[in-house]
């Protein structure tokens, strides 16, 4: 979990900001939310001349005990942007009830988040976890040695199991699995059960092309039920960088499965995309 104290349990009034209307080229979509108290700021409307100005006007009304307001903006010459668009915001003051609603809200969205799983928490795993901990997914790391969770810094969930596969087949439906690891012949087991699901976003194991023909060859030997190989990526995160660091390779990975994630399930929903992080301004 987030060591930072959540801004609804630390905000006694803030102002909820939400694009309700957004015209042409924005830099953000429809129902993007954001929330302003007197010395914080949760999530982003776009950034910009746009959220200086939306900042500003929930702070004047703070100031004043205004309880709502509507901020019609043209994002061209007149504020110092060039998107050409136009958006409408509406702005409304929550006191500590309202705060506490929301937050159970949010809790409860961030439920329907894609799920990510990442087995092996060697090296690439734990810059896996770190990565992905930015990003408005759940994440599982998995591994069956519990020092190397041990060392797990970022705030995801932990499972410590001599089971993995039973891990995947527990998984929700569209989740992307990630395999890397000690041990060739777990990644070939967990690999297996992630494609035999067949409803997986992504399923990903480290390695080479030849490490990708000796499990198909594992597949014909072992009779395992797996189907169709092509849907599995082997090597993960291989867009050019021969850099084997392992936050290189995590940075190539995330980007390679939250591409496949957002393709699969459409665009993740505006409000929820400030919760992968809980990241304050």
């Amino acid at each position: 979990m987030n060591t930072q104290i959540s801004f609804f349990m630390s905000t006694p009034v803030a102002i909820r900001l939400e694009l309700v209307t957004v015209r042409g080229s924005a830099p953000r979509a429809e129902g993007t939310v954001m929330y302003v108290s007197a010395e914080r700021i949760e999530g982003s409307i776009g950034g910009g001349r746009l959220e200086f100005i939306a900042v500003e006007a929930a702070r004047d009304m703070l100031e004043a005990g205004s309880r709502e307001r509507r901020l019609e903006v043209p994002l061209g010459p007149e504020i110092g942007q060039c998107c050409g668009g136009h958006v409408a915001i509406a702005m409304n003051l929550l006191d500590a009830a309202d705060l506490r609603a929301e937050e159970a809200r949010t809790a409860a969205e961030r439920g329907t988040l894609p799920s990510v799983y990442i087995f092996g928490a060697g090296h690439v795993g734990r810059a896996l976890a770190s990565s992905f901990s930015l990003l408005p997914v759940q994440i599982t790391l998995v591994d069956e040695r519990e020092e190397e969770l041990a060392l797990c810094r970022a705030s995801v969930r932990q499972c410590l199991t001599p089971l993995p596969e039973a891990e995947v087949r527990a998984a929700p439906v569209g989740s992307a699995f990630i395999v890397l690891t000690h041990d060739h012949a777990l990644d070939f087991i967990i690999t297996a059960e992630a494609l035999m699901r067949g409803d997986a976003a992504y399923v990903g194991m480290i390695g080479s092309g030849t490490k990708r023909a000796s499990f198909e060859r594992w597949c014909r030997k072992s009779n395992a039920p797996v189907g169709r190989t092509e849907p599995l990526v082997c090597p993960i995160g291989a867009q050019g960088s021969g850099d084997k660091r392992p936050e290189v390779i995590a940075a190539f990975v995330t980007a390679e499965v939250i591409a496949r994630l957002t393709a699969v399930a459409g665009p993740v929903d505006p409000q929820l995309e400030l919760l992968g992080s809980g990241g304050l301004a």
